[in-house]
């Protein structure tokens, strides 16, 4: 415990008006200027002459000096740079002996520099949320676990009838397609987005009338600030005057990386809490495979930044709908629920897996 007595040496000092000053304080009070005078001793291991002040070579060295005749007057020449490989112009096949380099590589055509900076929402998602998400579906399995055997995935047949002998094992019910596996969630398979797809399907009512295709492109490029994608009818339908490959059926565009980040965040900070008495997405919506889709309807498209600040070069009756597939990399919509519900997309109803 600090005394609250006085020290003696300060009793025993004369109250005086005179102001007595250190040596040292005023040593260190000093400001240290990045000049040398002549009060300070300068160290024997700081050059107080600057480089700057070297004296310049003569004309002559300066003329004969040749780098080119230097580097080939070596010994042992260097390697060669890499930078001078030029990939190849054209794909020839994955067979022939010279193939481009990786997009991700400096050296190919298609190389994109970046991403200089990250949207909010992934480096949101890259600090907070992917952690959280390990934790909660974390399932911890210690070393030399052999996992238990999984149950039949294809459906048998009773053997009711003599027909059913030797008959293949018949695919899931109510789907063309088996479901995909569920693996234990570690660290290297953390759910994330895929991509985002957002398209709008043309009434079959307004294909004579190019405009609302038009109008429709000009709205999803400025909102997802990708180029929309034009689809055309697959087969030949008299009665609704389709052509194959000639009709325009939809326009679609595909999100990812900074763009599907910067959507997503636009819909959830901006879109969705501005429409009146909205519930949220439907719990139902999924295909059973970490995929989730939800629509928008034309009053809801209205509110997006891009489209508000120009509303009047659009026409109100042409604004369209969009329906907006979310794809993730989970294996089932639990746990693209998870993930979706923590970036805050909300849900209502029932929550079916």
């Amino acid at each position: 415990m600090a005394s609250l007595r006085t020290p003696s040496r300060l009793v025993l000092l004369p109250f005086q008006k005179k102001r007595y000053t250190c040596t040292r304080c005023q040593w260190n009070a000093r400001r240290k200027a990045s000049t040398y005078t002549n009060e300070i001793d300068v160290s024997e291991d700081v050059v107080p002459n600057s480089s700057l002040l070297a004296p310049q070579p003569e004309q002559d060295v300066i003329a004969s000096w040749d780098p080119v005749q230097r580097s080939r007057s070596r010994r042992r020449q260097l390697p060669p740079s890499r930078y001078k490989f030029r990939p190849p112009k054209h794909y020839r096949g994955p067979l022939h002996p010279h193939q481009p380099p990786p997009v991700s590589s400096p050296n190919s055509r298609l190389f994109i520099p970046g991403p200089f900076s990250l949207p909010r929402l992934q480096q949101t998602y890259t600090s907070t949320l992917a952690p959280d998400l390990l934790s909660l579906l974390y399932t911890h399995h210690p070393p030399g676990t052999i996992p238990g055997p999984s149950g039949q995935r294809l459906r048998g047949w009773d053997g009711s009838s003599p027909y059913h002998k030797n008959r293949p094992l018949r695919g899931p019910r109510g789907r063309p397609n088996l479901p995909l596996m569920k693996r234990p969630i570690t660290f290297r398979n953390i759910p994330r987005l895929e991509k985002i797809v957002v398209h709008h399907v043309i009434r079959s009512s307004d294909h004579r009338d190019s405009s609302y295709l038009h109008v429709a492109g000009m709205i999803l490029q400025a909102v997802t600030n990708v180029r929309a994608t034009v689809c055309r009818a697959r087969h030949n339908i008299n009665n609704f005057k389709m052509s194959k490959d000639r009709t325009a059926m939809a326009v679609k565009a595909e999100l990812k990386g900074e763009d599907m980040y910067c959507f997503l965040s636009k819909v959830v900070d901006v879109v969705l809490p501005n429409i009146k008495e909205y519930k949220g997405v439907s719990g139902r919506s999924g295909d059973g495979s970490g995929n989730l889709a939800f629509g928008l309807q034309p009053s809801a498209v209205g509110m997006f930044p891009e489209v508000e600040i120009n509303y009047d070069m659009y026409p109100p009756k042409m604004i369209p709908s969009l329906d907006v597939i979310i794809c993730t990399t989970a294996t089932n919509d639990r746990d693209a629920r998870v993930l979706l519900s923590s970036m805050g997309v909300p849900f209502h109803g029932k929550h079916v897996n």
